[in-house]
């Protein structure tokens, strides 16, 4: 079983989404590690791009300042090297394709799995071009974690039959942002992911800041993923974010784990 699977093997998974070097690295590593304290099943790390179109402002936002304070992809992989002397907890990069070309894709990979990175999530690579990483992937043993929106309909079948480690469900159309209602069909989606592929677990993101949405998600699916709430506090507390993100990430874990189908 890869060690993202096993993030769900125990119940609902909660995964928090951090974006790298936002406002620095020595921030980054002390809320990853509050993460993996207060009951994270698995920690997004984002790797930040200029052009990163999947996101809205709040993510937006932590990109442009991670970027200005001169964070780069090795000294991120430095960052993973030091957070995996304590931190055990799976974890995986989102980033974009550009991100990873232009360091070198296998040059990337070899190095992600080298400093004990699980996976990948490569939100503007749509299914039909995963081929171009997965490879790659499969050949340092990471997942390509693939994503499904509720535009992917006749193609849900397809991308959960070839899933690995998790699939990602796309609660909102549009960018990444807190949203104070989530009106898809949640249940339809992982529903189909399901019946395509009863050995893959399902996790549900974009928009979720409440613990009372995050339980609602998770008893759709098998967790749930928040990033813009969590990036606000970032925004918000700064240096010392560590301790509200660790409070945070306790409430909604409990709510997630609370959550039943």
């Amino acid at each position: 079983m890869s060690r993202i699977k096993e993030a769900f093997a125990n119940g609902k998974a909660f995964i928090p989404f951090i974006t790298c070097g936002d406002p620095d690295l020595e921030t980054t590593a002390a809320v990853v590690r509050a993460c993996a304290e207060n009951g994270a099943s698995l920690i997004e790390l984002g790797v930040p791009f200029s052009d990163p179109t999947a996101e809205g402002p709040v993510i937006q936002g932590a990109n442009l300042r991670a970027l200005t304070g001169g964070v780069t992809t090795d000294r991120i992989f430095d960052l993973v090297r030091d957070l995996r002397r304590d931190v055990t907890v799976p974890m995986v990069f989102m980033t974009y394709a550009n991100v990873v070309f232009s360091y070198g894709t296998d040059r990337f990979l070899s190095k992600a799995a080298q400093v004990g990175m699980d996976g990948l999530i490569l939100p503007d690579v749509p299914f039909e071009e995963k081929e171009e990483f997965a490879p790659a992937c499969r050949k340092y043993g990471l997942d390509l974690i693939s994503l499904i929106a509720p535009t992917s309909e006749g193609r849900i079948t397809r991308i959960a039959k070839a899933a690995e480690g998790f699939v990602y469900c796309v609660s909102s159309l549009g960018v990444t942002g807190v949203r104070s209602e989530i009106t898809t069909d949640i249940g339809a989606m992982v529903s189909l992911v399901r019946r395509a592929n009863p050995d893959i677990p399902c996790a549900v993101g974009f928009g979720i800041s409440t613990p009372e949405q995050a339980a609602k998600m998770a008893a759709l699916s098998d967790g749930a993923i928040v990033g813009s709430a969590i990036i606000k506090l970032l925004e918000k507390y700064g240096r010392d974010a560590a301790e509200p993100v660790g409070e945070y990430v306790r409430s909604m874990s409990a709510a997630v784990a609370a959550a039943h189908f």
